[in-house]
């Protein structure tokens, strides 16, 4: 798109820094230092593309610089569970019963206040990386510890389980000037092997939930964007329906979604978000990004090790590589170590499928193994 483009992370190989033209050794969490880098360079616009935790990061700066960004204390509440869950109750949205603690002791005060099973969350990780859910009371101080190991504000929730009817809502939106314009959700997949049955592998789509269930939560997404103050700006969006089809919006992370989702939503609706992603946050024109229906059958997936190692290859199956297989992303290297899957922080690669027919997409994906194989020594 001919910018300059610089990047900041606290680590020296992240891959992304090859195509940077220059990049910096400055923490994406720390508000202040990235903000100093930015009043140094002199930039025109940031993107916290794909991060929760940088999410803030980038409107916190955008806002003390004059630059254009959604408030910056509304992007915090959408990073935040424990703020989210609080917001969502105080302006009306369907929400699960969630409190947030600090510690152990507190949690175990008011524990007769839940019913189980509940969710234990750090409120500020992502990934789903410390969430287990807890069907036994004697569970707490395990997933306790495992949430705060996981939040950089050392704070956890303890939320009301909700029995979903039918998939997870999944995938990305974005608004241009507050109104919510492209939406491409689809269904969150999990595997029955893994020990948390909650962890994603991945999403797909086009989403098997009726028209009616998509236009609740689209309209209960332009009424939280517009009560938030929202701008131009991309969304991961997650959500559920229970039994009784009320729908709850679980997040609305204000990044695009990690997983190559916008990589996959191109494939599937033909629009390309991520100039859209950079445009907004230069202040240029978005309005001609439109709503698209989805053609096709099309997943992504978190290609992962089915025992921990050391990586020693990936294997594909050739009429899987020939008829399915549209890109494999992966920065994984032969000998590097690698974990049985437990949650995202596993994923050795991010594989793009399409199917013929939404009836072999669901069988493929309950039987993925037979497609691709991490190999472990």
């Amino acid at each position: 798109m001919g910018y300059h483009v610089i990047t900041c992370d606290y680590l020296p190989d992240n891959p992304g820094h090859k195509f940077a033209h220059e990049y910096y050794n400055v923490s994406t969490t720390d508000k202040d230092a990235v903000l100093e880098l930015a009043k140094k360079l002199e930039v025109d616009g940031i993107v916290a593309y794909a991060s929760d935790p940088a999410a803030p990061t980038a409107a916190y700066v955008s806002e003390k610089l004059g630059l254009p960004t959604s408030p910056y204390a509304s992007v915090e509440i959408l990073s935040k569970k424990h703020l989210f869950r609080k917001y969502l109750s105080d302006h009306g949205f369907n929400v699960p019963k969630a409190r947030s603690y600090t510690s152990f002791e507190d949690a175990e005060k008011e524990i007769s206040d839940f019913t189980l099973p509940v969710m234990v969350k750090p409120v500020d990780s992502s990934g789903s990386k410390g969430i287990n859910k807890l069907t036994d009371w004697e569970q707490l101080k395990e997933f306790v510890e495992d949430a705060l190991s996981y939040s950089r504000d050392k704070r956890f929730l303890i939320e009301e389980f909700i029995e979903k009817a039918g998939p997870q809502i999944s995938g990305d939106a974005f608004s241009v000037d507050g109104k919510l314009v492209f939406h491409c959700l689809g269904n969150e997949f999990y595997s029955p092997k893994m020990q948390k049955d909650f962890a994603p592998l991945g999403e797909c789509w086009p989403t098997v939930m009726p028209k009616n269930v998509i236009d609740t939560l689209a309209a209960d997404l332009q009424r939280l964007i517009s009560s938030l103050g929202m701008k131009s700006t991309a969304y991961n969006v997650e959500a559920i329906v229970d039994k009784n089809g009320t729908v709850y919006i679980l997040e609305l992370g204000a990044r695009s979604g990690g997983s190559l989702i916008p990589q996959i939503t191109e494939c599937a609706t033909g629009v390309d978000m991520v100039p859209y992603v950079i445009k907004a946050a230069l202040g240029e024109n978005c309005s001609d990004l439109k709503q698209k229906e989805v053609k096709g059958f099309w997943s992504n997936y978190m290609v992962h090790a089915n025992k921990t190692g050391k990586y020693a290859g990936i294997w594909f199956d050739e009429e899987f590589k020939k008829n399915n297989y549209v890109d494999y992303v992966s920065d994984t290297k032969i000998g590097d170590a690698v974990h049985k899957f437990r949650d995202a922080q596993d994923c050795v690669g991010e594989l793009l499928i399409k199917y013929e027919s939404q009836e072999q997409m669901f069988d493929m994906i309950d039987n993925m193994d037979k497609y691709v194989k991490v190999l472990v020594k």
